[in-house]
């Protein structure tokens, strides 16, 4: 089994090193990458089979000791259980689907080769990450992706906004990242290790060990490293207030904005967490915190949603918000419904970027939806594929959504009726969420498929349905969109798939074997729900405003100027971060550069020393004078001044 690991991670990093470094062809490019990304997902499919289907495993391997520093091994290893085997098979299918979808978006851009050499990478970086042993491999992947988004999110470079915005989303995760590094030293620190199983163990016993972070109050160690390592997860996973790289994110080309939002980077923080869960579990206070940044997230993003005209955008959003759940749901110390909200995620969210981007195709790479609409009769496969995404994305029943939504809301309202801390407000602002899910998801779904044709005449003329290599993922994902939730919600939820994976103390389990009676009843009980007639009024607000009283939203924003204003600017994040800290740090910049530069280096050191040099020449200068009874006057006084010395 290592070699197989060893081939599903470094045959995406091959096609990329190819299709990146040298000469190839367009033809080639492609190739070799959807070829060594489809070689990953096959792997990976068969590592799924041998671990969970036959019970082989899991396997805790390491490859080779890269350094030894006081006792300290630093390795690069990989940990294989039906957590890792999970998250491999979604991450290189849906990187699968993006890479083939990208043949067909991206044939006419000059920067062909480089975005497939890109793309495979940044499946290699996901890859290392949830598949590593230890702290040190789980960090080298946190920054590839990282590094790799930065690339992505900018690669269109010749724009403006593309260069604001893949700056913007690296030093928003940077402050992140700089909790997560400190989380990390500190295990290293009272751990002696960074090797997960140890640390997993070792855990409960330092759970006495306080810390003190300020005069008289103090903290236990594993709540502060638990709420460091949130703060990586924060900025990932792009929760509030980390969350304001994610939308501009879209200014990258629409098979990355799949890829980065379903499958890969914004994942990669919910991962963690789950795999921290033997840490987090002994945290109630970290569980707190996780619990309400979810809960923010998961109502105020979705607000954000109703107000964008941007089609990539309103999806953007929607995935903010189904993070801030499964962040929600790890609060709650469901982590197994987080993770299966980010597995059927993945595949209804991956659906609808790529569908978005199959729409901006055919309107000749137009974005805004008011100038859309009626495309149903010229795209009847991305409409169908849409509305399928759609429906999983509102948790309709029977969809994917629908199972792992409600699993998570159950979960909350487990933890609201157990008194855990933040959980009332968590529970309604879930619920909440539901409804303002649905508004947003079909404005967009009416907007663009339905009602008046408002695009111009040459691009009505010219629309008509995507080519295959832009449809035929639409439809393999729209599969698992349906169907993965029917499959998956026993064995993920109730049944054991995660036992010696995920840590639940047996106080915070929210779900009992003996609850369940099965999908059909899951789904029964679903139905007497408030989050399904939550969606319902979420889908019938949405038609009457945008279908029968499409004068009613324009006159709602005029009614509500300030809160119009206050979703528009988005409540002000970008302007105060741009302000304070953007702005901050330039002037700080400036101030050193104008006392520092040329004051200090420039004014004192440079040009001082040559002032200074200057002005002693000038009065040894005066010494020169030519004249010999000079010279001796001057011999005569230094000796003088040697003789009294010496006297003295």
């Amino acid at each position: 089994m290592q070699t197989i690991f060893l081939i599903i991670v470094l045959a995406p990093l091959l096609g990329a090193i190819i299709a990146g470094l040298f000469n190839v062809s367009r033809c080639m490019a492609h190739t070799v990458t959807i070829a060594g990304v489809g070689l990953s997902f096959f792997l990976s499919l068969y590592t799924f089979y041998h671990i969970i289907i036959q019970g082989q495993g899991p396997y805790d391997i390491t490859l080779y000791t890269w350094l030894i520093s006081d006792g300290i091994r630093f390795q690069v290893g990989f940990l294989v259980d039906h957590l890792t085997a999970l998250m491999m098979l979604v991450v290189t299918f849906v990187a699968w689907m993006v890479h083939i979808y990208t043949i067909g978006y991206m044939h006419e851009d000059p920067g062909y080769q480089r975005f497939f050499s890109y793309i495979s990478l940044f499946t290699f970086s996901m890859l290392m990450l949830v598949m590593a042993n230890n702290f040190m491999q789980l960090f080298f992947g946190w920054e590839a992706v990282g590094l790799v988004s930065y690339l992505l999110i900018g690669f269109w470079h010749t724009r403006e906004s593309a260069v604001f915005a893949n700056l913007k989303a690296f030093l928003v995760n940077r402050v992140g990242d700089f909790g997560f590094l400190l989380g990390i030293a500190a295990i290293l620190m009272y751990f002696n290790t960074l090797d997960y199983q140890p640390v997993f163990e070792l855990a409960e016993q330092k759970q006495s060990i306080r810390l003190e972070l300020l005069p008289g109050y103090s903290a236990s160690i594993i709540t502060v490293i638990c709420l460091l390592l949130f703060m990586g997860a924060m900025g990932k996973s792009a929760q509030f207030p980390l969350h304001v790289w994610l939308p501009d994110s879209m200014e990258g080309p629409t098979p990355i904005s799949a890829l980065i939002h379903a499958a890969t980077m914004v994942t990669a923080g919910i991962f963690m967490v789950a795999r921290m869960s033997p840490l987090y579990e002994l945290s109630p206070t970290a569980l707190g915190v996780v619990l309400i940044i979810g809960a923010i997230t998961a109502l105020f993003m979705g607000f954000l949603g109703l107000v964008q005209h941007d089609i990539k955008r309103v999806v953007a959003y929607s995935t903010l918000s189904q993070l801030g759940y499964m962040t929600v749901a790890l609060g709650a110390s469901a982590y197994t419904a987080g993770i299966f909200h980010l597995m059927t995620h993945a595949f209804f969210k991956a659906l609808l970027f790529l569908a978005a981007g199959s729409v901006i195709i055919a309107m000749h790479h137009e974005q805004d939806m008011r100038k859309m609409g009626g495309l149903r009769k010229y795209m009847p496969i991305t409409y169908w594929t849409a509305l399928i995404g759609s429906l999983a994305l509102i948790g309709f029943p029977g969809f994917s959504g629908f199972f792992s939504k409600d699993a998570i809301i159950e979960a909350v309202h487990h933890a609201y009726q157990a008194e855990r801390w933040g959980a009332c407000f968590a529970y309604y602002a879930v619920v909440g969420g539901v409804f303002i899910t649905a508004l947003y998801s079909f404005r967009m779904f009416f907007l663009v498929f339905h009602g008046q044709e408002r695009m111009d005449k040459h691009t009505r003329e010219h629309l008509h349905e995507t080519p295959w290599v832009v449809t035929l993922p639409l439809i393999l994902l729209a599969i698992p969109s349906v169907v993965i939730g029917v499959i998956a919600l026993g064995p993920l939820l109730y049944g054991s798939f995660f036992a010696e994976a995920i840590f639940v103390n047996p106080a915070h389990q929210p779900f009992l074997a003996e609850d369940y009676h099965g999908v059909w009843g899951f789904l029964i009980h679903g139905l007497t729900q408030p989050p399904l007639w939550l969606a319902l009024a979420g889908v019938a607000t949405a038609y009457l405003l945008y279908m029968v009283k499409t004068d009613w939203p324009a006159l709602i924003a005029q009614r509500f100027p300030l809160i119009h204003r206050i979703l528009s600017n988005k409540y002000g994040f970008d302007d105060f971060y741009q302000a304070t800290f953007a702005g901050g740090s330039r002037d700080l910049g400036h101030h050193f550069w104008k006392t520092g530069d040329v004051k200090l280096i420039d004014g004192m050191l440079v040009n001082g020393t040559a002032y200074t040099i200057g002005f002693f020449s000038s009065i040894f200068r005066q010494l020169q004078t030519g004249f010999l009874y000079h010279y001796a006057f001057t011999m005569i006084i230094g000796l003088v001044v040697l003789l009294g010395l010496f006297v003295l």
